[in-house]
C-alpha cells in the first residue's frame, strides 16, 4: 500500500465521520429502544451529510441537515413521543428470520469488502467546488416554471392533505350554528 499520496488529516477526518456513520447506523438496528435508535438514525444521517461535504456536495449535505436531520426525525421524534401506546407494540416474528440475515450480511459484507480492496480507485488531485450557486442560477433562470410548477404541486398536495384529514360532522346543523 503506498502511503505517498496520502492525506493524513482529512483522510482521518474522513475516517472518522464514516466509523460515525456506519456506527450510528448499526446502532439504530441494534438496540431496543426506540428513542435511542432515533437519536442514532439522527447521527447517521448527519455523518451522510458530513460524507457529502467530502463529494463537494454541498447543497446535498445542506439538503441533508435540512430535510432529514430538520424535518423527518423531528416528525419520527413527534410521533414517537405523541403516541401512547408505544410500549405496547409488540413483534409479530421477533427471532424467524435472524439466523439467515445474518449469514446473508456477512456474505455481502465480504462481498463488498473484496471489491472495494481489488478495484484500483484513481485519485486525482481536485479542490473543493462549491455547487449551490450553479443550482440556484438554474432554479432561477433555466428550470424556473418546473420549479414553480413542483410547488404549486406540492401546495395542491398539502392543502388536499389538511381537506382529508379533517373530521367530518354527522349533524349539518352544528355546521351552520358554528358559522354564526
Amino acid at each position: 500500500m503506498d502511503l505517498s499520496n496520502i492525506n493524513f488529516p482529512t483522510d482521518l477526518v474522513f475516517l472518522w465521520i464514516a466509523a460515525i456513520t456506519v456506527g450510528a447506523a448499526v446502532l439504530v438496528c441494534l438496540l431496543p429502544n426506540i428513542i435511542h435508535s432515533a437519536v442514532s438514525l439522527l447521527f447517521a444521517l448527519g455523518g451522510v451529510a458530513g460524507l457529502y461535504l467530502f463529494l463537494s456536495a454541498d447543497f446535498l449535505a445542506a439538503t441533508q441537515m435540512l430535510v432529514y436531520i430538520g424535518g423527518i426525525m423531528m416528525l419520527l421524534l413527534f410521533a414517537v413521543f405523541l403516541s401512547n401506546r408505544i410500549q405496547d407494540v409488540k413483534l409479530s416474528n421477533p427471532a424467524r428470520f435472524q439466523l439467515p440475515a445474518a449469514v446473508l450480511c456477512i456474505l455481502l459484507f465480504g462481498v463488498l469488502s473484496l471489491v472495494a480492496v481489488t478495484t484500483p480507485f484513481p485519485v486525482k488531485e481536485t479542490k473543493y467546488l462549491p455547487t449551490t450557486a450553479t443550482i440556484g442560477e438554474l432554479l432561477m433562470t433555466r428550470y424556473l416554471l418546473p420549479f414553480e410548477i413542483a410547488s404549486v404541486l406540492l401546495l395542491a398536495a398539502l392543502i388536499g392533505a389538511a381537506m382529508i384529514s379533517r373530521p367530518t360532522r354527522k349533524n349539518p346543523a352544528l355546521d351552520q350554528e358554528d358559522g354564526k
